[in-house]
């Protein structure tokens, strides 16, 4: 096989966890950017520094695929790291999503499909273009903003097609200063709010260049580290409304919100029918296990009546101090509780619930966490998992506890990415 850098003519036969085709060279697996099931493509090694597999990004193709489509995302084509399916029909994209979470289900939760098929996935409503609220932006030397390379730490200036209209407006002209950050978000009340990070800590650069999986770390942790970088306001005062049912939250700029417009709404209406689909019913106390500023407390609340669930209490559990103040400012009188702390560490001290909601990062929520939830014995657990393999591994664990999945959802929750979404409910 050729070394990093050389070409390599690839016949892609199927389509992987994480975007990337699939093929073959000299027996040996090599995933390939860029490509799809079907294609022939020239492709550039880019890692080989597995025995096991290689990866590699395609230069050229081939043979195209019937569902390869013109770019629509000059910043992607331009290769930040935002829509890496943008070359991609939208509905086959999802398609893509469907099978990917299908093979993890079976391979890694050890799932019988026969028995319950894998979901479809599906759009979460608008366009695939113009739905993200809220980004982030790295300010060059030229005093010039834009996203990230998806395999370097270069800034692509290319404008993004997922930001919501208005979001980037004249951002180059706000004023930010060169090595900053401009963290942007969107309220549903139609107000941009923009504002500039501190330039980051070298330990930070450095994780930005050590590859996809000190990436994936760097953003399960963003929000903390962004809590400690000095913030100056561009545009708007920095608290963001966003409405989701008959509740308006007030949340930092700097903080976690769904990225996707229409995602709350969305997943709250899927926790509450999963729920009733399963037939838990009754009144209930609840655990919101990494619930942010509780969306999926105020779902339980509001809708669980109308499906003839009525929960008593709720317990809501996350490590953002910014979140559950968001949450205490909501809930007001409400039956809700927050917890600060660790999701394992905090279990224990819990009341035991008869449902649970668990979201937790792209990392899962692991033996730990799901082992703490069986223990407590909840008559039902609902989770949402925004990584297919660790949802997977997640539900699997589950099983081992005797709990079955008596349903599921999966949601295009990026579009124009590879990145899906996915819930599904349990009981003993």
């Amino acid at each position: 096989m050729s070394r990093p850098g050389g070409p390599l003519t690839l016949e892609v036969t199927a389509y992987a966890n994480g975007g990337a085709g699939i093929a073959r060279s000299d027996g040996r697996v090599v995933f390939v950017d860029g490509a799809l099931p079907g294609e022939r493509v020239r492709a550039r090694i880019t890692d080989d520094s597995r025995s096991s597999y290689a990866k590699a990004a395609v230069e050229e193709v081939l043979t195209p695929s019937e569902h390869r489509v013109v770019p629509r995302c000059p910043a992607a084509a331009a290769g930040a790291g935002c829509c890496d399916l943008a070359f991609v029909e939208p509905a086959y994209a999802r398609r893509l999503g469907a099978d990917a979470l299908a093979d993890v289900l079976r391979r890694i939760g050890r799932f019988d499909l026969d028995e319950l098929p894998p979901p479809d996935v599906e759009p979460l409503g608008g366009a695939s273009t113009g739905w993200r609220i809220r980004t982030r932006l790295a300010v060059g030397r030229d005093g010039r903003a834009g996203l990230r390379g998806r395999r370097s730490a270069e800034i692509v200036t290319e404008p993004c097609v997922a930001p919501v209209a208005g979001l980037l407006e004249q951002v180059d002209g706000l004023g930010a200063r060169p090595g900053t950050e401009i963290v942007l978000m969107a309220g549903t009340d139609g107000v941009r709010h923009a504002g500039e990070l501190a330039a980051p800590r070298e330990g930070d650069v450095r994780g930005r260049r050590r590859g996809d999986a000190a990436r994936r770390r760097a953003q399960r942790s963003r929000g903390a580290r962004s809590a400690h970088r000095e913030l100056r306001m561009l545009v708007g005062d920095g608290s963001v409304t966003h409405r989701v049912g008959d509740r308006s939250w007030r949340i930092p700029v700097t903080g976690f919100w769904q990225a996707h417009r229409n995602a709350p709404e969305v997943y709250s209406a899927a926790v509450v029918d999963l729920l009733a689909e399963a037939g838990v019913a009754g009144t209930v106390h609840a655990w919101d296990l990494y619930g942010g500023a509780g969306v999926f407390s105020a779902a339980l609340i509001d809708a669980g009546p109308s499906r003839g669930l009525d929960v008593a209490s709720v317990d809501l559990v996350d490590t953002d101090p910014s979140a559950l103040a968001a949450a205490d400012a909501v809930f007001g009188a409400d039956p809700v509780t927050t917890h600060r702390g660790g999701v394992a560490e905090t279990l224990a001290g819990l009341r035991s619930p008869q449902v649970v909601v668990s979201d937790p990062p792209r990392a899962g929520a692991g033996l730990s966490v799901v082992d703490g939830v069986a223990a407590a014995g909840p008559e039902a657990v609902v989770h949402v998992g925004c990584d297919a393999a660790s949802f997977a591994r997640d539900l699997g664990r589950y099983a081992v506890h005797g709990y079955r999945v008596r349903g599921w959802r999966a949601f295009d929750a990026f579009p124009l990415t590879h990145h899906i979404e996915a819930v599904a409910v349990l009981t003993r």
